[in-house]
């Protein structure tokens, strides 16, 4: 009953994708013939040849010759071709007697509708063609799930950009969960290119980071060095392999360095994260900065040494969490006129 609902309503109206076609400018029109023109201008005022000036010799000459301190990018003065200056805009289709050709047009927003339609579509078209394999008794309950790893759902902006509507969060999250049904039946990779098409894939990692490998001392104990900063301070690390969580910083019990309990939680959050908590002797150096950025520069010291004793998957892992990556934050400066970075003097009247 569902299935055949469902299909007489798309039936009577139209996809998603065909529901709304884009207005684009014409290839004729008055401000494309306009930045034409400009272009040409543009080229002989900086004597290169029209033909060949491209967007990005656009660009360069416009930075020359109207130089701009602005600290936001988008309020500095540009010259694009207008399909990418004025946004896109929807065509409604309406037949000889003046009716719009989907039936979803009153709802408002007529392509996301439509879409939402579609989506539960393919689901009841999965769930049938599961349940016959499940009558015929061909159902393989070890399929394997569609594997989506390396991309992500499209966010707010894009999705409203491939509808050309506007979208409330609400309306975002709820076609995000009807996908995210469709993902989990066993059988979604029928309509694998289907949800592909609402899936941006990643970059990838192209640097691989590297670390040195593991040394041996007199004893034949296994042992790693790194370094590690964070504001002003900077630290070193050595992690022994075979320890019993004996740990020092300049020669000093850490319990009595850092007396504060969330300095010593920094630094025991990389073995925690791991379940090595008191399998690695620790000794530190640090030198700089205060108590939260010496605690930060040992952390990524010993985050970046406990590499040499793990796989890639547990390094990995550990870069996901952010334990691999240095905190770039400074201290902000002192203003003029100001009692400190932000705060202001207390006005008084007099």
């Amino acid at each position: 009953m569902a299935t055949a609902a469902v299909g007489r309503v798309l039936a009577g109206g139209r996809s998603w994708s065909t529901a709304v076609k884009t207005r684009k400018l014409p290839v004729g029109s008055k401000m494309i013939e306009e930045f034409n023109i400009g272009k040409r201008h543009l080229a002989n005022m900086m004597g290169e040849d029209p033909e060949s000036f491209t967007q990005e010799d656009i660009d360069k000459a416009i930075a020359y010759l109207f130089p701009s301190g602005l600290f936001d990018k988008r309020a500095r003065p540009l010259m694009k071709h207008p399909e990418k200056v004025f946004p896109k805009t929807s065509v409604i289709q309406w037949d000889e007697d003046g009716r719009p050709f989907n039936f979803l047009f009153y709802t408002g927003k007529q392509s996301y509708y439509s879409l939402m339609h579609e989506i539960y579509s393919k689901i009841l078209h999965i769930q049938d063609y599961q349940n016959q394999l499940n009558a015929q008794g061909l159902l393989s309950e070890d399929k394997a799930p569609m594997n989506l790893i390396g991309s992500r759902w499209l966010i707010k902006e894009e999705l409203e950009e491939m509808l050309v509507e506007i979208l409330s969060d609400q309306n975002y999250l709820r076609c995000i969960q009807l996908l995210e049904r469709l993902v989990t039946l066993p059988y979604c990779d029928m309509e694998q290119d289907y949800l592909l098409k609402f899936r941006k894939e990643l970059p990838v990692q192209s640097k691989k980071q590297t670390f040195e490998p593991l040394k041996y001392d007199e004893r034949g104990v296994a042992f790693s060095t790194a370094e590690g900063k964070r504001k002003s301070a900077t630290a070193t690390a050595t992690l022994h392999a075979n320890g019993n969580g004996k740990f020092t910083i300049n020669g000093v019990n850490y319990l009595l360095y850092f007396p504060v309990l969330q300095d010593r939680e920094q630094l025991m959050f990389p073995f925690q994260f791991l379940d090595h908590l008191e399998k690695y002797d620790v000794i530190c150096s640090v030198s700089g900065g205060g108590r939260t950025g010496q605690a930060g520069a040992i952390r990524l010291a010993i985050a970046r040494a406990l590499c040499s004793f793990i796989t890639e998957d547990e390094v990995e892992f550990m870069r996901q969490a952010g334990l691999l990556t240095s905190d770039p934050r400074v201290r902000e400066r002192k203003k003029p006129g100001q009692e400190g970075a932000r705060r202001k003097f207390t006005w008084k009247k007099r």
